[in-house]
Protein backbone atom coordinates (compact mmCIF):
# COMPACT_ATOMS: atom_id res chain seq x y z
CA UNK A 1 0.00 0.00 0.00
CA UNK A 2 1.15 3.38 -0.83
CA UNK A 3 2.23 5.61 1.67
CA UNK A 4 1.11 9.58 1.16
CA UNK A 5 5.29 9.94 0.82
CA UNK A 6 4.84 7.35 -2.55
CA UNK A 7 2.39 8.79 -4.21
CA UNK A 8 3.68 11.48 -7.23
CA UNK A 9 2.57 14.70 -6.69
CA UNK A 10 0.43 16.31 -8.66
CA UNK A 11 2.18 18.30 -11.54
CA UNK A 12 0.32 20.63 -14.60
CA UNK A 13 -2.43 19.38 -16.14
CA UNK A 14 -3.29 17.00 -13.00
CA UNK A 15 -3.70 19.59 -10.53
CA UNK A 16 -6.50 21.74 -12.98
CA UNK A 17 -9.39 19.53 -12.20
CA UNK A 18 -12.71 20.71 -10.68
CA UNK A 19 -13.80 18.91 -7.90
CA UNK A 20 -16.91 15.65 -9.08
CA UNK A 21 -20.06 17.07 -8.96
CA UNK A 22 -19.49 20.42 -9.30
CA UNK A 23 -20.11 21.87 -12.84
CA UNK A 24 -18.65 24.74 -14.53
CA UNK A 25 -20.92 26.91 -16.65
CA UNK A 26 -20.39 29.00 -19.66
CA UNK A 27 -22.61 32.09 -20.45
CA UNK A 28 -25.04 30.50 -22.71
CA UNK A 29 -26.21 27.92 -20.11
CA UNK A 30 -25.51 30.98 -17.28
CA UNK A 31 -27.91 33.12 -19.56
CA UNK A 32 -30.38 30.19 -19.85
CA UNK A 33 -30.43 29.63 -15.79
CA UNK A 34 -30.82 33.17 -15.13
CA UNK A 35 -33.38 34.03 -17.65
CA UNK A 36 -35.42 30.85 -15.89
CA UNK A 37 -35.39 32.22 -12.89
CA UNK A 38 -36.30 35.52 -13.84
CA UNK A 39 -39.61 33.85 -15.71
CA UNK A 40 -40.81 31.35 -13.09
CA UNK A 41 -40.28 34.06 -10.14
CA UNK A 42 -42.10 36.44 -11.99
CA UNK A 43 -44.71 34.27 -12.26
CA UNK A 44 -44.95 33.64 -8.77
CA UNK A 45 -44.78 37.19 -7.68
CA UNK A 46 -47.86 37.25 -10.26
CA UNK A 47 -49.64 34.89 -8.29
CA UNK A 48 -48.98 37.02 -4.44
CA UNK A 49 -45.21 35.35 -3.22
CA UNK A 50 -43.03 37.63 -2.10
CA UNK A 51 -39.30 36.80 -2.39
CA UNK A 52 -37.59 35.46 0.81
CA UNK A 53 -33.58 34.81 0.48
CA UNK A 54 -31.65 32.98 3.15
CA UNK A 55 -28.01 31.98 3.96
CA UNK A 56 -26.03 28.92 2.00
CA UNK A 57 -25.47 28.00 5.51
CA UNK A 58 -27.80 26.10 8.12
CA UNK A 59 -26.58 25.15 11.41
CA UNK A 60 -26.94 20.77 10.66
CA UNK A 61 -29.25 20.20 13.45
CA UNK A 62 -31.99 22.11 11.33
CA UNK A 63 -31.58 20.24 8.95
CA UNK A 64 -34.45 18.01 9.54
CA UNK A 65 -34.61 14.58 7.97
CA UNK A 66 -31.17 15.18 6.23
CA UNK A 67 -29.71 16.07 9.75
CA UNK A 68 -25.89 14.42 9.86
CA UNK A 69 -25.37 11.92 12.88
CA UNK A 70 -22.86 13.35 15.73
CA UNK A 71 -19.63 10.68 13.99
CA UNK A 72 -20.62 11.78 10.42
CA UNK A 73 -21.22 15.24 10.16
CA UNK A 74 -21.03 15.03 6.34
CA UNK A 75 -23.09 12.65 5.46
CA UNK A 76 -25.32 13.56 2.77
CA UNK A 77 -24.41 17.32 3.52
CA UNK A 78 -21.58 19.52 3.13
CA UNK A 79 -20.88 20.69 6.93
CA UNK A 80 -17.92 22.78 8.85
CA UNK A 81 -17.75 23.38 12.17
CA UNK A 82 -17.50 26.26 13.58
CA UNK A 83 -15.17 28.39 16.16
CA UNK A 84 -17.52 27.91 18.62
CA UNK A 85 -17.75 23.77 17.62
CA UNK A 86 -21.16 24.12 16.30
CA UNK A 87 -21.70 22.39 12.94
CA UNK A 88 -22.83 24.10 9.98
CA UNK A 89 -24.15 23.01 6.42
CA UNK A 90 -24.36 24.11 3.11
CA UNK A 91 -28.24 24.07 2.83
CA UNK A 92 -29.69 20.92 1.17
CA UNK A 93 -32.76 22.64 -0.39
CA UNK A 94 -34.21 25.78 -0.10
CA UNK A 95 -37.49 24.17 2.32
CA UNK A 96 -35.31 23.33 5.20
CA UNK A 97 -34.37 27.41 5.93
CA UNK A 98 -38.16 28.20 5.56
CA UNK A 99 -38.63 26.15 7.82
CA UNK A 100 -36.52 27.63 10.50
CA UNK A 101 -37.17 30.98 9.44
CA UNK A 102 -40.97 30.45 10.45
CA UNK A 103 -39.91 28.79 13.32
CA UNK A 104 -37.77 31.77 14.64
CA UNK A 105 -39.80 34.87 13.18
CA UNK A 106 -42.68 33.02 15.59
CA UNK A 107 -46.00 35.01 15.60
CA UNK A 108 -44.48 38.31 14.18
CA UNK A 109 -44.76 36.27 10.82
CA UNK A 110 -48.78 36.65 9.16
CA UNK A 111 -49.87 33.74 7.86
CA UNK A 112 -50.30 32.53 5.54
CA UNK A 113 -46.89 33.31 4.69
CA UNK A 114 -46.50 32.92 0.89
CA UNK A 115 -42.81 32.97 -0.34
CA UNK A 116 -40.75 31.79 -3.41
CA UNK A 117 -36.92 31.67 -3.64
CA UNK A 118 -34.06 30.61 -6.40
CA UNK A 119 -30.42 29.70 -5.28
CA UNK A 120 -27.91 27.07 -5.15
CA UNK A 121 -28.13 23.99 -3.00
CA UNK A 122 -25.58 21.20 -2.08
CA UNK A 123 -25.66 17.45 -1.55
CA UNK A 124 -22.92 15.52 -0.75
CA UNK A 125 -24.12 12.47 -2.85
CA UNK A 126 -22.22 10.16 -5.57
CA UNK A 127 -22.48 12.25 -8.72
CA UNK A 128 -23.02 11.37 -11.82
CA UNK A 129 -24.41 11.62 -15.15
CA UNK A 130 -27.16 14.72 -15.02
CA UNK A 131 -26.70 13.87 -11.26
CA UNK A 132 -24.59 17.14 -9.59
CA UNK A 133 -23.86 18.11 -5.97
CA UNK A 134 -24.31 21.91 -6.59
CA UNK A 135 -27.44 22.86 -8.40
CA UNK A 136 -30.01 25.53 -8.71
CA UNK A 137 -33.78 25.58 -7.38
CA UNK A 138 -36.57 27.90 -7.87
CA UNK A 139 -39.03 27.21 -5.14
CA UNK A 140 -42.97 28.61 -3.69
CA UNK A 141 -44.09 27.73 -0.64
CA UNK A 142 -47.41 28.88 1.19
CA UNK A 143 -46.86 28.44 5.43
CA UNK A 144 -50.18 28.67 7.32
CA UNK A 145 -52.88 27.24 4.94
CA UNK A 146 -54.96 24.35 5.88
CA UNK A 147 -56.96 23.71 3.06
CA UNK A 148 -56.51 21.63 -0.28
CA UNK A 149 -56.79 24.55 -2.85
CA UNK A 150 -53.46 25.71 -1.44
CA UNK A 151 -52.32 22.32 -2.80
CA UNK A 152 -53.82 22.89 -6.03
CA UNK A 153 -53.01 26.43 -6.23
CA UNK A 154 -49.16 25.13 -6.06
CA UNK A 155 -49.87 22.52 -8.84
CA UNK A 156 -51.76 24.95 -11.03
CA UNK A 157 -49.06 27.59 -10.40
CA UNK A 158 -46.26 25.27 -11.44
CA UNK A 159 -47.77 24.31 -14.77
CA UNK A 160 -48.25 28.24 -15.51
CA UNK A 161 -44.18 28.25 -14.58
CA UNK A 162 -43.36 25.73 -17.09
CA UNK A 163 -45.60 27.41 -20.18
CA UNK A 164 -44.12 30.75 -19.30
CA UNK A 165 -40.48 29.20 -19.52
CA UNK A 166 -41.50 27.97 -23.17
CA UNK A 167 -43.54 24.62 -22.74
CA UNK A 168 -45.71 23.66 -24.92
CA UNK A 169 -49.14 21.86 -24.33
CA UNK A 170 -47.69 18.17 -24.20
CA UNK A 171 -44.19 18.72 -23.88
CA UNK A 172 -45.11 18.48 -20.03
CA UNK A 173 -47.14 16.94 -17.38
CA UNK A 174 -47.50 17.63 -13.30
CA UNK A 175 -48.79 14.02 -11.88
CA UNK A 176 -50.72 14.29 -8.23
CA UNK A 177 -51.13 11.86 -5.92
CA UNK A 178 -51.57 11.75 -2.26
CA UNK A 179 -49.78 9.74 0.47
CA UNK A 180 -53.19 8.68 2.41
CA UNK A 181 -54.55 6.83 -0.92
CA UNK A 182 -51.23 5.27 -1.21
CA UNK A 183 -51.78 4.29 2.67
CA UNK A 184 -55.34 3.09 2.19
CA UNK A 185 -54.19 0.52 -0.65
CA UNK A 186 -51.23 -0.64 1.50
CA UNK A 187 -53.84 -1.26 4.27
CA UNK A 188 -56.27 -2.67 2.20
CA UNK A 189 -53.49 -5.32 0.82
CA UNK A 190 -52.60 -6.40 4.76
CA UNK A 191 -48.96 -4.37 3.86
CA UNK A 192 -48.42 -3.85 7.55
CA UNK A 193 -44.61 -4.03 8.57
CA UNK A 194 -42.49 -1.18 7.20
CA UNK A 195 -39.96 -3.09 4.72
CA UNK A 196 -43.18 -4.83 2.96
CA UNK A 197 -44.92 -1.11 2.30
CA UNK A 198 -42.02 -0.05 1.49
CA UNK A 199 -40.85 -2.85 -1.38
CA UNK A 200 -44.38 -2.34 -2.93
CA UNK A 201 -43.86 1.14 -3.05
CA UNK A 202 -40.49 1.10 -4.94
CA UNK A 203 -42.45 -1.47 -7.08
CA UNK A 204 -44.67 1.45 -7.91
CA UNK A 205 -42.51 3.28 -8.29
CA UNK A 206 -40.68 1.60 -11.56
CA UNK A 207 -44.01 1.10 -13.52
CA UNK A 208 -43.03 3.08 -16.36
CA UNK A 209 -39.85 1.77 -16.68
CA UNK A 210 -40.64 -2.05 -15.86
CA UNK A 211 -43.84 -2.33 -17.29
CA UNK A 212 -47.02 -3.80 -15.45
CA UNK A 213 -45.52 -7.15 -15.68
CA UNK A 214 -42.20 -6.44 -14.17
CA UNK A 215 -44.06 -4.31 -11.90
CA UNK A 216 -46.33 -7.73 -10.81
CA UNK A 217 -42.94 -9.48 -10.59
CA UNK A 218 -42.01 -7.54 -7.79
CA UNK A 219 -45.05 -7.02 -5.65
CA UNK A 220 -45.25 -10.61 -5.89
CA UNK A 221 -42.29 -13.43 -5.39
CA UNK A 222 -39.28 -11.35 -7.43
CA UNK A 223 -38.02 -10.36 -10.55
CA UNK A 224 -34.58 -10.92 -11.97
CA UNK A 225 -33.33 -8.79 -14.55
CA UNK A 226 -31.57 -8.92 -17.54
CA UNK A 227 -27.99 -8.25 -15.54
CA UNK A 228 -29.02 -11.70 -13.71
CA UNK A 229 -29.68 -9.83 -10.74
CA UNK A 230 -32.01 -10.77 -8.83
CA UNK A 231 -34.47 -8.28 -6.67
CA UNK A 232 -36.69 -9.94 -4.04
CA UNK A 233 -40.78 -8.91 -3.96
CA UNK A 234 -42.67 -7.68 -1.71
CA UNK A 235 -44.52 -11.14 -1.50
CA UNK A 236 -48.10 -10.37 -2.25
CA UNK A 237 -50.45 -12.70 -2.89
CA UNK A 238 -52.07 -12.92 -6.64
CA UNK A 239 -54.97 -10.98 -5.77
CA UNK A 240 -53.16 -8.32 -3.63
CA UNK A 241 -50.93 -7.69 -6.64
CA UNK A 242 -54.07 -7.71 -8.83
CA UNK A 243 -55.38 -5.13 -6.97
CA UNK A 244 -52.14 -2.97 -6.34
CA UNK A 245 -51.54 -2.86 -10.39
CA UNK A 246 -55.61 -1.74 -10.70
CA UNK A 247 -54.67 0.90 -8.51
CA UNK A 248 -51.73 1.94 -9.87
CA UNK A 249 -53.07 1.79 -13.73
CA UNK A 250 -56.31 3.75 -12.43
CA UNK A 251 -55.23 6.57 -14.58
CA UNK A 252 -57.26 8.12 -17.22
CA UNK A 253 -57.93 11.03 -20.00
CA UNK A 254 -59.64 13.40 -17.65
CA UNK A 255 -59.18 14.03 -14.13
CA UNK A 256 -63.00 13.19 -12.96
CA UNK A 257 -62.51 9.78 -15.05
CA UNK A 258 -59.09 8.87 -12.94
CA UNK A 259 -61.12 9.65 -9.58
CA UNK A 260 -63.92 7.20 -10.88
CA UNK A 261 -61.64 4.94 -11.50
CA UNK A 262 -59.81 4.79 -8.00
CA UNK A 263 -63.27 4.76 -6.05
CA UNK A 264 -63.31 1.13 -7.60
CA UNK A 265 -59.84 0.88 -6.99
CA UNK A 266 -58.50 2.09 -3.49
CA UNK A 267 -60.77 -0.35 -1.77
CA UNK A 268 -62.95 0.73 1.51
CA UNK A 269 -60.34 1.45 4.18
CA UNK A 270 -60.28 5.05 6.09
CA UNK A 271 -56.89 6.35 4.67
CA UNK A 272 -58.29 5.69 1.32
CA UNK A 273 -61.31 7.34 1.78
CA UNK A 274 -59.69 10.29 2.92
CA UNK A 275 -57.28 10.23 0.01
CA UNK A 276 -59.77 10.31 -2.64
CA UNK A 277 -61.47 13.33 -0.60
CA UNK A 278 -57.81 15.17 -0.55
CA UNK A 279 -57.77 14.47 -4.27
CA UNK A 280 -61.35 15.51 -5.06
CA UNK A 281 -60.86 18.77 -3.79
CA UNK A 282 -57.90 19.40 -5.32
CA UNK A 283 -59.45 18.85 -8.85
CA UNK A 284 -62.37 21.07 -8.10
CA UNK A 285 -60.12 23.72 -7.23
CA UNK A 286 -57.57 22.87 -10.51
CA UNK A 287 -60.44 23.87 -12.18
CA UNK A 288 -61.09 27.01 -10.90
CA UNK A 289 -57.77 27.73 -11.67
CA UNK A 290 -57.98 27.31 -15.05
CA UNK A 291 -55.60 24.11 -14.95
CA UNK A 292 -55.33 22.37 -18.72
CA UNK A 293 -56.09 18.42 -18.43
CA UNK A 294 -53.14 18.22 -20.33
CA UNK A 295 -50.93 19.80 -18.06
CA UNK A 296 -51.88 18.10 -14.66
CA UNK A 297 -53.11 15.08 -14.17
CA UNK A 298 -54.23 12.56 -11.30
CA UNK A 299 -52.01 9.65 -11.05
CA UNK A 300 -52.08 6.84 -8.42
CA UNK A 301 -48.65 5.71 -9.84
CA UNK A 302 -46.61 8.87 -8.29
CA UNK A 303 -44.55 7.93 -5.12
CA UNK A 304 -42.48 10.52 -4.04
CA UNK A 305 -40.92 11.87 -0.86
CA UNK A 306 -43.33 9.64 1.46
CA UNK A 307 -41.05 9.89 4.77
CA UNK A 308 -41.41 13.76 3.81
CA UNK A 309 -44.50 14.35 2.71
CA UNK A 310 -47.97 14.22 4.59
CA UNK A 311 -50.72 14.72 2.07
CA UNK A 312 -50.73 15.24 -1.51
CA UNK A 313 -47.50 15.06 -4.12
CA UNK A 314 -47.23 16.21 -7.01
CA UNK A 315 -44.68 15.94 -9.84
CA UNK A 316 -43.30 17.56 -12.84
CA UNK A 317 -41.95 15.84 -15.82
CA UNK A 318 -40.39 16.60 -18.96
CA UNK A 319 -42.33 14.58 -21.74
CA UNK A 320 -40.25 15.29 -25.02
CA UNK A 321 -37.76 13.14 -26.15
CA UNK A 322 -34.37 14.55 -27.49
CA UNK A 323 -31.98 12.65 -29.25
CA UNK A 324 -28.33 12.54 -28.21
CA UNK A 325 -25.35 12.56 -29.65
CA UNK A 326 -25.03 8.93 -29.86
CA UNK A 327 -28.50 8.84 -32.08
CA UNK A 328 -30.19 7.39 -28.93
CA UNK A 329 -33.22 8.78 -27.78
CA UNK A 330 -33.88 10.35 -24.44
CA UNK A 331 -36.81 11.72 -21.92
CA UNK A 332 -35.38 14.14 -19.33
CA UNK A 333 -38.06 13.35 -16.91
CA UNK A 334 -38.35 15.07 -13.80
CA UNK A 335 -37.89 18.64 -13.72
CA UNK A 336 -39.57 19.45 -10.17
CA UNK A 337 -42.15 18.65 -7.97
CA UNK A 338 -43.49 19.25 -4.48
CA UNK A 339 -46.26 18.48 -1.96
CA UNK A 340 -47.87 18.80 1.39
CA UNK A 341 -45.20 19.03 4.57
CA UNK A 342 -47.03 19.99 7.96
CA UNK A 343 -44.58 18.16 10.23
CA UNK A 344 -41.75 19.85 9.10
CA UNK A 345 -42.17 23.30 11.03
CA UNK A 346 -43.27 21.34 13.77
CA UNK A 347 -39.33 20.25 14.44
CA UNK A 348 -38.71 23.60 16.20
CA UNK A 349 -41.62 24.48 17.24
CA UNK A 350 -43.24 21.32 18.43
CA UNK A 351 -47.12 22.42 17.07
CA UNK A 352 -47.87 21.28 13.42
CA UNK A 353 -47.78 24.08 10.47
CA UNK A 354 -49.84 23.46 7.36
CA UNK A 355 -47.48 23.80 4.54
CA UNK A 356 -47.31 22.86 0.79
CA UNK A 357 -45.10 23.73 -1.67
CA UNK A 358 -43.52 23.37 -5.12
CA UNK A 359 -39.74 23.20 -6.61
CA UNK A 360 -38.54 23.39 -10.12
CA UNK A 361 -34.74 22.40 -10.56
CA UNK A 362 -33.60 25.26 -12.44
CA UNK A 363 -30.11 23.75 -13.33
CA UNK A 364 -32.08 20.47 -14.61
CA UNK A 365 -34.83 22.21 -16.69
CA UNK A 366 -31.94 24.70 -17.92
CA UNK A 367 -29.85 21.69 -18.95
CA UNK A 368 -32.40 19.61 -20.76
CA UNK A 369 -33.50 23.04 -22.71
CA UNK A 370 -29.65 23.01 -23.81
CA UNK A 371 -30.11 19.29 -25.04
CA UNK A 372 -33.54 19.89 -26.83
CA UNK A 373 -31.54 23.33 -28.95
CA UNK A 374 -34.43 25.38 -26.58
CA UNK A 375 -31.42 28.22 -25.32
CA UNK A 376 -31.20 31.38 -27.24
CA UNK A 377 -28.59 31.88 -28.73
CA UNK A 378 -26.18 34.68 -27.77
CA UNK A 379 -24.72 37.12 -29.77
CA UNK A 380 -21.00 38.11 -28.74
CA UNK A 381 -19.44 41.76 -29.01
CA UNK A 382 -18.72 43.45 -31.96
CA UNK A 383 -14.98 43.04 -32.15
CA UNK A 384 -13.62 46.44 -33.55
CA UNK A 385 -9.96 44.81 -34.88
CA UNK A 386 -6.69 46.53 -34.23
CA UNK A 387 -4.41 47.37 -36.46
CA UNK A 388 -2.13 49.42 -34.55
CA UNK A 389 0.04 47.41 -32.27
CA UNK A 390 1.75 50.68 -30.51
CA UNK A 391 -0.94 53.18 -30.34
CA UNK A 392 -4.51 50.97 -30.47
CA UNK A 393 -6.35 54.55 -29.74
CA UNK A 394 -8.56 54.43 -32.58
CA UNK A 395 -9.87 50.79 -31.57
CA UNK A 396 -10.44 52.15 -27.73
CA UNK A 397 -12.46 54.88 -28.93
CA UNK A 398 -14.93 53.08 -31.36
CA UNK A 399 -15.06 50.26 -28.57
CA UNK A 400 -16.30 52.76 -26.32
CA UNK A 401 -18.88 54.53 -28.91
CA UNK A 402 -20.31 51.10 -29.40
CA UNK A 403 -20.76 50.60 -26.05
CA UNK A 404 -22.11 54.14 -25.08
CA UNK A 405 -24.65 53.61 -27.46
CA UNK A 406 -26.02 50.41 -25.63
CA UNK A 407 -23.83 48.14 -28.06
CA UNK A 408 -22.03 45.20 -26.76
CA UNK A 409 -18.53 45.61 -28.08
CA UNK A 410 -14.87 45.58 -26.93
CA UNK A 411 -11.62 46.33 -29.02
CA UNK A 412 -9.46 43.52 -29.58
CA UNK A 413 -6.27 43.26 -27.21
CA UNK A 414 -3.05 41.78 -28.51
CA UNK A 415 -0.47 41.90 -31.01
CA UNK A 416 -1.84 39.47 -33.68
CA UNK A 417 -2.28 39.70 -37.14
CA UNK A 418 -5.99 40.44 -39.12
CA UNK A 419 -6.40 36.72 -39.83
CA UNK A 420 -6.19 35.37 -36.04
CA UNK A 421 -8.11 38.73 -34.93
CA UNK A 422 -10.86 37.89 -37.37
CA UNK A 423 -10.94 34.23 -35.69
CA UNK A 424 -11.05 35.36 -31.94
CA UNK A 425 -14.17 37.29 -33.82
CA UNK A 426 -15.49 34.02 -35.23
CA UNK A 427 -15.04 32.26 -31.54
CA UNK A 428 -16.84 34.82 -29.57
CA UNK A 429 -19.91 34.60 -32.11
CA UNK A 430 -19.60 38.35 -33.02
CA UNK A 431 -22.15 39.46 -34.70
CA UNK A 432 -20.22 42.07 -36.59
CA UNK A 433 -16.32 44.00 -36.46
CA UNK A 434 -15.32 47.00 -37.60
CA UNK A 435 -12.02 47.82 -39.19
CA UNK A 436 -9.81 50.83 -38.96
CA UNK A 437 -7.24 51.16 -40.84
CA UNK A 438 -4.75 54.31 -42.28
CA UNK A 439 -7.25 54.79 -45.76
CA UNK A 440 -10.20 54.94 -43.06
CA UNK A 441 -8.65 57.17 -40.88
CA UNK A 442 -7.76 59.54 -43.65
CA UNK A 443 -11.45 59.71 -45.15
CA UNK A 444 -13.23 59.44 -41.46
CA UNK A 445 -14.39 56.13 -42.47
CA UNK A 446 -14.84 52.97 -40.75
CA UNK A 447 -15.43 49.02 -42.51
CA UNK A 448 -17.85 46.99 -41.21
CA UNK A 449 -17.92 43.13 -41.66
CA UNK A 450 -21.14 41.63 -40.74
CA UNK A 451 -20.07 38.03 -40.27
CA UNK A 452 -23.46 36.15 -40.38
CA UNK A 453 -23.69 38.02 -44.10
CA UNK A 454 -20.11 37.13 -45.11
CA UNK A 455 -20.56 33.51 -43.96
CA UNK A 456 -23.92 32.79 -46.07
CA UNK A 457 -22.40 34.89 -49.22
CA UNK A 458 -19.50 33.18 -48.90
CA UNK A 459 -20.86 29.41 -49.43
CA UNK A 460 -21.98 30.67 -52.99
CA UNK A 461 -18.24 31.32 -53.86
CA UNK A 462 -15.73 28.80 -55.48
CA UNK A 463 -12.37 30.42 -55.61
CA UNK A 464 -9.95 32.03 -52.95
CA UNK A 465 -9.76 34.86 -55.63
CA UNK A 466 -13.59 35.24 -55.98
CA UNK A 467 -13.76 35.92 -52.07
CA UNK A 468 -11.10 38.29 -51.88
CA UNK A 469 -12.66 40.44 -54.80
CA UNK A 470 -16.15 40.34 -53.72
CA UNK A 471 -15.22 40.83 -49.48
CA UNK A 472 -18.63 39.42 -48.66
CA UNK A 473 -20.73 41.29 -46.09
CA UNK A 474 -18.05 43.98 -45.86
CA UNK A 475 -18.96 47.10 -46.52
CA UNK A 476 -17.57 51.00 -45.76
CA UNK A 477 -19.78 54.28 -44.18
CA UNK A 478 -18.44 56.99 -42.76
CA UNK A 479 -17.51 57.31 -38.89
CA UNK A 480 -20.51 59.10 -37.75
CA UNK A 481 -23.02 56.16 -39.76
CA UNK A 482 -21.04 53.52 -37.85
CA UNK A 483 -23.36 53.08 -34.82
CA UNK A 484 -26.56 52.64 -37.11
CA UNK A 485 -24.79 50.40 -39.13
CA UNK A 486 -24.08 48.02 -36.11
CA UNK A 487 -27.38 48.54 -35.04
CA UNK A 488 -29.16 47.39 -38.32
CA UNK A 489 -26.61 44.46 -38.57
CA UNK A 490 -27.35 42.78 -34.89
CA UNK A 491 -31.22 43.71 -35.21
CA UNK A 492 -31.63 41.12 -38.47
CA UNK A 493 -29.53 38.80 -36.98
CA UNK A 494 -31.98 38.77 -34.21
Amino acid sequence: MMSDKDTPPLTGKDIARKPRGFPDKRESLIHAQAGLVETITGVYRQWGFEALETSAFEYADALGKFLPDDDRPNAGVFAIQDDDEQWMSLRYDLTAPLARFVAEAGQSLGKPFRRYAAGPVWRNEKPGPGRFREFWQCDADTIGAPGYHADAEMIAMGAEALRAVGMAPGEFVIRVNTRRLLNGVLDGVGATSADTRLAILRALDKLDRLGAEGVADLLGAGRMDESGDYTKGAGLGASEVTRVLAFAQAGADTRAETLANLVKATGDTEEGKAGLVELEAIAKALEALGAPEGDVVIDPSVVRGLEYYTGPVYEAELLREVTGEDGKTYRIGSIGGGGRYDDLVARFTGETVPATGFSIGISRLAAAMQIMGETEKLDGPVVVLNFDKEDPTSALQLATELRRAGIRAEAYMGASGMRPQMKYADRRSSPAVVMVGEDELAKGTVTIKDLEMGALKAKAIKSNEEYREARPGQFEVPRAEMVEAIRKITEAQK
